[in-house]
């Protein structure tokens, strides 16, 4: 079986390397709570993308935790009844995907909610502010600092303003939140799940970026999407001396850390040629989920387009039986 990583039979069991800070969700709990107290300020607008008579489309505007303007395309079905809602996220680093693509729901009779990354390649802002180096990853953006400064602290709080908007927004039905996402947008729509347990109903996620940096960074595979650690290490840390604390700091913007507090069905799938986000981090994000769960393997996938796994959202979020979503 090709493979990039340790044999199937070995991540099957792999756990993960990267320390678990021990105020993990002291940490966490706090950062839900200042999310949820904000005041949710918004804006909706038609998009430049016409109605038609089975779908709208709209643009919003949401003032992030940090009081930058978060983008987020949303895409309705035309209907007198309340409809499902999917958080969408995007890939890193990049933005939404087209409304072709987003519209793909609607045509399930689901709205879309596609927020997009401060700072990254979509509309929303990233106004700074944050100690240290950026390098090439945002992942150590703000690691010299506080570690509720670091830049995806904020993102993981973002999604938390989605979760809140979605259950504003008219027409939609708050008891039907669903998330979805590939690579970094995998790694958002499992943290978003994890911190709002109550609210988001099922989660898709296909190779989550985001997880197991240790472990990323001693294969070698801080390339792409974890290069920012190489770069770390080698100028700020040449001789290892913080290696320990810099990787329990991370610890504290890890997937992996926050999927046990997930209580809804999960859709999961991991390539074995994946050379962005290698295997194992993914496999131990998979682990430690308690939920309901199904993991599609692709032993000759990398981190690409799955299209089979894409297939299989039409099931898992058209069907309204948890029981049966994970067949």
């Amino acid at each position: 079986m090709p493979t990039r990583d340790i044999p199937l039979c070995e991540l099957r069991e792999y756990k993960g390397i990267t320390p678990k800070p021990a105020d993990f969700w002291e940490f966490w709990d706090k950062r839900v709570e200042e999310a949820f107290c904000l005041p949710l300020t918004w804006e909706i607008r038609p998009s430049e993308i016409k109605a038609t008579s089975e779908t709208e489309f709209y643009d919003i505007w949401l003032k992030g935790v940090r009081g930058a303007k978060l983008y987020a395309k949303y895409v309705k079905p035309v209907r007198e009844e309340k409809v499902p809602v999917i958080l969408q996220f995007h890939g890193y680093p990049g933005a939404s995907r087209g409304w072709f693509e987003q519209a793909a729901f609607a045509g399930m009779g689901m709205a879309v909610l596609a927020m997009e990354c401060p700072g990254q390649g979509g509309f929303s802002e990233e106004l700074g502010g944050r100690k240290g180096t950026t390098a090439a990853d945002h992942i150590i953006m703000g690691l010299d600092g506080r570690p509720e400064d670091l830049y995806y602290v904020d993102v993981f709080m973002d999604t938390c303003l989605m979760v809140r908007l979605a259950m504003e927004l008219p027409g939609l039905d708050k008891e039907r939140i669903y998330v979805n996402g590939a690579s970094q947008g995998a790694a958002l729509g499992l943290v978003c799940t994890a911190l709002n347990p109550t609210h988001i109903c099922r989660c898709a996620a296909l190779y989550p970026f985001l997880s197991d940096y240790r472990r990323a960074w001693e294969m070698d595979r801080d390339i792409i999407v974890y290069d920012g650690l190489k770069y770390y290490t080698k100028w700020f840390d040449p001789q290892g001396e913080r290696l320990e604390e810099s990787f329990t700091k991370l610890g504290y913007i890890d997937v992996q850390n926050f999927v046990e507090r997930i209580s809804c069905p999960v859709l999961f799938g991991t390539g074995l040629m994946d050379e962005a986000c290698p295997p194992s981090s993914q496999f131990a994000v998979f682990s430690k989920i308690r939920a309901p769960k199904k993991h599609y393997v692709f032993p000759e996938y990398g981190h690409e387009e799955i299209a089979v796994f894409d297939d299989k959202l039409i099931s898992f979020f058209g069907r309204k039986e948890d029981a049966l979503c994970l067949e």
